[in-house]
């Protein structure tokens, strides 16, 4: 079985096109599927158009929470509710194209790879965005590769799959409940000798919100900083090398189940 996982957070207007059309390209791919929604403390509506999906799709499964706890934190909850030998995650807004799942797919459960990840900065990516936000990403994927020594060009892009027992041999390891779970995800996983596949994708941004350059460059330095620290205290970062790129039935959980 294949699973995808789908953290929402107040995309009322994404949901629905975004399951329906992952439901396309998984038939295409296998019978044997489910997509789980994680709709994670919305405020509008996207926990009432979910609940409808999973009423009428036998293959949608939605979970629940009353608050936020953020997307590391809903992506773990969806990991561990999933039945998927294969277990993959697309950010709702569907960036990436999706012409690239089964590629995405097959490193898994054909080539096997323990993890297969979308990249907007290798050199054959096709990346949409606005220059500002270009430098940011280049400049933090940069960092984590220095700082951190990881051997990936994009650590962040919403499109990632795992083997099952590969992704759960670590999950409890990873700390962070927020976007930085990526970063943190790929550094243990490199750190534990995972086989892993980076394939270029095609990516258009679809995420208007702003971007503070200072206090999100703050956030993002921080973090790096913060798992840095942690692994040292574990065991000595290698060197890194830097290459120049030119259940039906809804479940829910609350505060008290973090």
């Amino acid at each position: 079985m294949i699973t995808i996982i789908i953290p929402a957070y107040n995309e009322k207007n994404r949901i629905k096109y975004a399951a329906e059309t992952t439901i396309r390209v998984l038939i295409n791919i296998t019978t044997d599927y489910e997509i789980i929604i994680v709709e994670d403390g919305s405020n509008d509506g996207t926990y009432e158009i979910s609940s409808k999906l999973e009423e009428k799709t036998p293959n949608i499964r939605l979970l629940h929470s009353d608050i936020r706890c953020g997307k590391g934190f809903a992506l773990k909850k969806g990991i561990k509710a999933a039945k998927g030998d294969v277990i993959g995650f697309i950010d709702a807004d569907l960036s990436t194209d999706m012409s690239y799942m089964p590629e995405l797919i097959d490193a898994i459960r054909v080539e096997g790879y323990d993890i297969s990840i979308g990249s907007r900065l290798k050199y054959t990516s096709k990346t949409e965005r606005s220059k500002k936000r270009s430098i940011a990403s280049t400049i933090y994927n940069l960092s984590v590769r220095w700082i951190l020594g990881s051997r990936f060009y994009d650590h962040q892009c919403g499109f990632k799959a795992f083997k099952r027992s590969s992704i759960y041999e670590i999950i409890d390891q990873i700390k962070d409940e927020q976007w930085f779970w990526d970063t943190e995800m790929l550094i243990k996983a490199q750190r534990n000798g995972y086989k892993i596949k980076e394939i270029p994708v095609r990516w258009s941004d679809a995420d208007a919100t702003s971007l503070n350059f200072f206090k999100d460059g703050l956030v993002m330095g921080l973090k790096i900083l913060r798992l840095r620290w942690d692994l040292t205290k574990n065991k000595k970062i290698a060197s890194p090398e830097i290459d120049v790129m030119p259940m039906k039935n809804t479940e829910r959980w609350g505060k008290n189940e973090r």
